[in-house]
């Protein structure tokens, strides 16, 4: 056992980290560029996959796995976060308006596998998910909030209640991470998977870009409208 497993998630995912980062939706999102219908679909397909990594995690630790359950935090949980902001999108009966997208069915597919044969693997799964939030997710907060003009409605996914400091937590999460119970194999195979899910995560905001362009094209086809629809009008009191 190394003890080195959270510089090794750090140093082994920076390649796939950065190319998530450059997605076009998440390019268009750190510039402000928000649609919200884009954006609801976004927490859509959030909720679906939290469901199931909480979920799995939670069984595991039920049985006290000797490896999940040293990093299962429940303040950590987005589940109700999520339906939460799904309620703010969608209204009440938003369970009967959403569906996973492809790229979000083989995400959760992977992940209940992964539970199903490796949940050591459920670490990267963690790690990729929630350190995220705690970190760049506050900064997209702000970004939505003023990109559709909220204010605390709408964002509950980013609020962590229960963790009064984020970056204390953090060096907390990777203390634990370098304390877990594992060989240098296991931690390669757990630095692995973390980059495949990161690959998943772009899938997903690739799927996203589509929505994003079309919403985009629209908006600059209603602006070019108005502005014609305004210069006759304009033409026509001058005649």
């Amino acid at each position: 056992m190394s003890g080195n497993l959270a510089t090794k998630l750090r140093e082994g995912t920076k390649t796939t980290h950065t190319a998530a980062e450059n997605t076009g939706f998440i390019k268009c999102f750190l510039k402000g560029v928000v649609e919200k219908t884009s954006y609801r679909k976004l927490t859509s397909n959030l909720y679906f996959v939290y469901s199931a990594m909480e979920e799995e995690m939670e069984k595991h630790v039920e049985q006290n796995h000797p490896i999940v359950s040293k990093i299962y935090f429940k303040q950590l949980n987005r589940k109700h976060s999520l339906e939460e902001d799904l309620a703010y999108y969608y209204g009440a009966n938003w369970k009967n308006q959403i569906s996973p997208s492809p790229a979000t069915e083989d995400y959760v597919a992977h992940i209940r596998k992964v539970s199903a044969s490796e949940p050591e693997l459920l670490v990267a799964h963690s790690y990729t998910r929630y350190i995220g939030d705690l970190s760049g997710g506050q900064v997209l907060k702000k970004i939505a909030q003023r990109a559709m003009n909220l204010d605390e409605e709408g964002t509950a996914f980013y609020n962590f209640p229960d963790i009064p400091d984020e970056k204390a937590f953090k060096n907390n999460y990777r203390q634990m991470l370098n304390q877990l119970p594992i060989d240098d194999a296991t931690e390669d195979r757990i630095v692995k998977e973390a980059e495949a899910t990161f690959r998943m995560n772009m899938k997903v905001f690739q799927e996203l870009e589509g929505n994003l362009i079309k919403a985009i094209g629209q908006i600059f086809f209603n602006s070019v409208t108005r502005r014609r629809r305004v210069g006759s009008t304009e033409l026509a009191t001058a005649e």
